[in-house]
């Protein structure tokens, strides 16, 4: 592990050899950052930092690594890059495997076994491969001596900076957002719904509950960056594993059950529901694969960073597979179309009584709970930065009351919106299926195609390029499509909305 601490200069890049070569050379720079490690600079350090509009600092890669380089920067944060693919591993896990998994049972009860695994399955690969592309692009620049660590100044270099600040950077900003309100939505649940099995005529709503997970949230939100969540995802990743067992042991043991009702597996409701009803499944599953901070989390790991990453991809894939494929078979077998959006919902209660133990339940809700913590913190972070390297002052230390009371006040009002908009749509599942298809699936599925198309330029005559045009086609038609049907299926279930409501209402 690498750390990297930051003193500020201005109007000149100094690029210094190390003692033993005694000499020194100035350029012209505007404002700049003089980046130390251990006393010693290395130009893989260097190669993190970014300008606020997204545009790296090049031919880099020119420099001797004994060379230490002062240059333009005007993000005032501090930078730690591991040497760990575990690390790597860690953070895309964390980013990835979460609770949306515990929907997928759902996502099957809108379209059948076979389409179901066939959606699973093909949104694993698929998104696999675009995350592979993507780590590659970062590393095709990163060999020419430019570093990208945000999406959005990526998508700036590539594609301009209109697409860049009017789409594509909001769009992964919102995305960020609404993953951070409804973590804190189901955050709440959780603790509820623990509340509940121990307490079930017990005064507190379902509000309060939302309030206090914000407050825990907020105080985790505090930590001062990406690489300091190493342990925090190390947690997550085995939080996820603890629910999925649960999920699925859970969903055994309700199916064996002598009281478990007759499992029906066709589709329930007319043309229009079965319609609204594939495109919610489709963003189901491209919410529970999407991770739209791959280039943040690469940025967080040193020179070389590509192989690092794919094995760290590996690593979560491994995770995503397993927990994915156990929860949506397992959920279905035992409850069929009769499934829930949360699966435990299922499992809750049945004519009064619980289908499995108590105590498997509120480890479950636990589990589930804890991990929602460390999935909102991750999801943070993108926005922090942006927010942050417009309010701090770079001639300040970052523990300074200057620095650090705008950081604090920032991020838990940040964290407080998200629980107070939490708190006011229980019924948020139908805005997390449109912001599924509208969000996720442009940026897991569609963006990063481009990107290698216009990155690469693969000849039209070849197989690369045709199928690359398919996957943009197809996925953009669904993002169109499912948009479309989520706002069909918010139309239909606006009757039953009530801001506070007690309840969460599902999709």
């Amino acid at each position: 592990m690498e750390e990297a601490s930051s003193a500020y200069h201005d109007n000149s890049v100094n690029i210094q050899r190390t003692p033993e070569h005694g000499q020194r050379k100035t350029v012209d720079g505007g404002i700049l950052l003089v980046i130390e490690a251990k006393g010693n600079v290395t130009w893989e350090i260097l190669l993190v930092c970014y300008l606020p509009i997204g545009v790296c600092i090049h031919q880099m890669a020119a420099f001797a690594p004994s060379y230490v380089l002062v240059f333009a920067l005007s993000c005032p944060l501090r930078y730690i890059l591991t040497r760990s693919w575990l690390h790597a591993g860690y953070h895309l896990t964390g980013a990835t495997a979460g609770p949306a998994l515990l929907s997928l049972p759902y996502a099957f009860a809108l379209v059948g076994w076979v389409p179901g695994v066939l959606a699973l399955l093909l949104g694993a690969g698929i998104s696999f491969y675009s995350y592979y592309i993507l780590i590659t692009i970062v590393e095709h620049f990163e060999s020419q001596g430019k570093r990208f660590v945000c999406f959005r100044s990526l998508a700036d270099h590539i594609m301009g900076k209109r697409w860049s600040l009017f789409f594509i950077a909001p769009l992964q900003f919102v995305i960020c957002y609404v993953t951070v309100i409804a973590a804190v939505l189901v955050g709440g649940v959780c603790m509820k719904e623990i509340y509940m099995l121990y307490n079930p005529d017990g005064p507190l709503k379902l509000y309060q509950f939302i309030s206090l997970f914000g407050v825990m949230t907020a105080v985790l939100a505090q930590t001062p960056s990406f690489h300091s969540l190493r342990h925090v995802n190390f947690l997550s990743i085995l939080l996820c594993l603890g629910y999925s067992l649960c999920a699925t042991c859970g969903s055994i043991i309700g199916g064996l059950s002598a009281d478990a009702s007759a499992k029906v597996y066709t589709v329930k409701g007319d043309l229009i529901h079965k319609t609204f009803g594939v495109f919610g499944s489709l963003a189901i599953i491209a919410t529970s694969f999407g991770n739209p901070i791959i280039v943040e989390i690469q940025g967080t790991v040193s020179r070389p960073a590509r192989r690092k990453m794919i094995k760290g991809l590996l690593l979560c894939y491994s995770v995503v597979v397993l927990t994915f494929l156990s929860v949506s078979v397992s959920g279905y077998w035992a409850f069929g179309n009769a499934a829930q959006s949360n699966i435990f919902d299922n499992m809750a209660s049945k004519n009064g009584t619980l289908v499995v133990p108590r105590r498997l339940l509120v480890m479950a809700y636990a589990f589930v709970f804890l991990q929602l913590i460390a999935v909102s913190v991750v999801y943070l972070q993108p926005a922090f930065d942006v927010l942050e390297t417009h309010v701090a002052d770079v001639n300040k230390g970052r523990y300074s009351i200057r620095n650090l009371a705008p950081r604090v006040v920032g991020r838990t009002f940040f964290v407080g919106s998200a629980s107070f908009f939490a708190a006011m749509l229980p019924f948020f599942g139908d805005i997390n299926a449109l912001m599924g298809a509208l969000g996720y699936t442009p940026l897991v599925f569609v963006f990063p195609i481009i990107f290698s198309i216009i990155v690469y330029r693969p000849s039209k005559m070849g197989f690369t390029y045709w199928f690359h045009v398919l996957l943009i086609v197809c996925f953009s038609i669904l993002t169109v499509l499912g948009s479309l049907a989520a706002v069909g299926q918010l139309s239909l279930d606006a009757h039953k909305y009530r801001l506070f409501a007690d309840n969460i209402m599902s999709m």
